[in-house]
C-alpha cells in the first residue's frame, strides 16, 4: 500500500498545496528525503511565483498529479550537506530552479543541458529517482543533488533574484545561444510581463538595442522610461508595425496566450530568429511563406541547464540584473494566483516564505 505524502520520507516539511483544478492553495504536511551524501538540504526563504504556477494548480496542461506543491523560483539558506558536497557548506545562500535530476548519461546531460535531457525531473509535479513525487519551493525546505544548487552572490538581494531562476534563465540562453547577446545587435521582446521585463534588463545588459512589442500602450513610459528600452511598438498599431519592418535581428516572444505570429515575422530581418519561450495552451499558426523568403527561423527555448543558469546568476550579480517584485505573504498566495491570472502584477509575486510561512501551520 503506498503511503501518504507525510508518511514518505523521514523529514517532515510543511507547505501549501492545490488539491484539485480549482488551483485553491491551503496548509499541506508533506516530507522530504533525508539528506544524501551528494545533497544539499537548505531552509527556503523566498520562493517566486511563476505563470507556470497557475497552470500546474488549475491542470491546464492536462497532466497534474494532486497534491501538488509549485514553487521552481527558490532560494535559501544551507543547513546540512552530503559528505560528497563541496561547492556550498552550511549558512551559504542558494538557490534551485526549474530542474531537480536528470539522467546524467546522456549527450544533454554531457554537454550541461539538463533541461533538454529526455528524463529531466521537475522541481515539482515530476517523479524522483526513487519513485517518489517532486514538491516545490511553497514549503519550509528543500532537499536536493548538489547538482542543482546555484550559488547567489552576497551582493545580490534574495528576494528580488529568486525570479531569476526561471525568468531569468528562460530569457538569458536564448540571448547568448541564438547569439543575440551581442553589443549592436537589436532584440525585440514580446510582452512586458514576468519573463518580459527581466528579458529587457538582460539584453541591454549584454549591448543590445532593445524594443519592446506589446499590446498594451500603457506600458510605454514603463518599458523606456524604467526598463531601458530604446523603443515601443504597439502590436496592433499597423502604422508602427508596418514602419518597424525588418528591423529586427531577433524577437523574443514570451506570450503565453494565443497571439498571431505573422506580424512578428514581419519586423525581421532576413535570416531574423523568433524565438518562443511563452506557451500557449493551443497551437499557433505558423505563416511558412515569410519563413522561406526571408531564411527566417522559428524556434523554442526552454530554461538553461545548471552550468548556465549559474553562468546567469553570476552576470545578474555583477550587472545589478533583479525582478521587479511584489513581495507577498504565505496566506496571500490564493489571491495573489487570482491578481496572476488577470496579469494584474508588476512584475513578479515572491513569497516570503522564511517570515510567513510558519504563522500558517494549523
Amino acid at each position: 500500500m503506498a503511503k501518504s505524502p507525510e508518511e514518505e520520507h523521514p523529514v517532515k516539511t510543511f507547505g501549501w498545496a492545490a488539491r484539485d483544478p480549482s488551483g485553491h492553495f491551503s496548509p499541506f504536511n508533506f516530507s522530504r528525503r533525508a539528506t544524501g551524501e551528494e545533497d544539499v538540504r537548505f531552509k527556503v526563504l523566498y520562493c517566486g511565483i511563476c505563470h507556470t504556477d497557475l497552470h500546474w494548480a488549475r491542470n491546464d496542461w492536462g497532466f497534474t498529479e494532486y497534491p501538488v506543491v509549485p514553487g521552481h523560483e527558490i532560494v535559501g539558506e544551507v543547513t546540512e550537506v552530503g559528505n560528497k558536497v563541496n561547492k556550498v557548506k552550511v549558512g551559504d545562500k542558494v538557490g534551485v530552479g526549474c530542474y531537480v535530476g536528470a539522467c546524467h548519461s546522456c549527450d544533454n546531460c554531457a554537454n550541461d543541458l539538463e533541461n533538454y535531457c529526455p528524463k529531466c525531473i521537475f522541481t515539482y509535479n515530476g517523479v524522483y529517482h526513487d519513485g517518489t513525487r517532486t514538491y516545490g519551493g511553497y514549503s519550509d525546505s528543500m532537499v536536493v543533488n548538489k547538482r542543482y544548487i546555484i550559488r547567489f552572490p552576497e551582493s545580490i538581494p534574495l528576494d528580488a533574484a529568486a525570479p531569476l531562476l526561471c525568468a531569468g534563465i528562460t530569457l538569458y540562453s536564448p540571448l547568448k545561444y541564438f547569439g543575440l547577446g551581442e553589443p549592436g545587435k537589436h532584440v525585440g521582446i514580446v510582452g512586458l510581463g514576468g519573463l518580459g521585463h527581466v528579458g529587457v534588463k538582460f539584453a541591454k545588459a549584454l549591448g543590445n538595442k532593445v524594443t519592446v512589442i506589446s499590446t498594451s500602450a500603457s506600458k510605454m513610459n514603463e518599458a523606456l522610461e524604467h526598463l531601458g528600452a530604446d523603443s515601443f511598438l504597439v502590436s496592433d498599431n499597423q502604422e508602427q508595425m508596418e514602419a518597424a519592418m525588418g528591423t529586427l535581428d531577433g524577437i523574443i516572444d514570451t506570450v503565453s496566450a494565443v497571439h498571431p505570429i505573422l506580424p512578428l515575422m514581419d519586423l525581421l530581418k532576413p535570416h531574423g530568429k523568433l524565438i518562443m519561450v511563452g506557451v500557449p495552451d493551443k497551437p499557433l499558426d505558423l505563416p511558412v511563406f515569410p519563413m522561406v523568403m526571408g531564411r527566417k527561423t522559428v524556434v523554442g527555448s526552454n530554461a538553461g541547464g545548471m552550468k548556465e543558469t549559474q553562468e546567469m546568476i553570476d552576470f545578474a550579480a555583477k550587472h545589478n540584473i533583479t525582478a521587479d517584485i511584489e513581495l507577498i505573504s504565505m496566506d496571500y498566495v490564493n489571491t495573489a494566483m487570482a491578481r496572476l491570472a488577470k496579469g494584474d502584477v508588476r512584475y513578479r509575486f515572491v513569497i516570503d516564505i522564511g517570515n510567513t510561512l510558519a504563522a500558517t501551520n494549523p
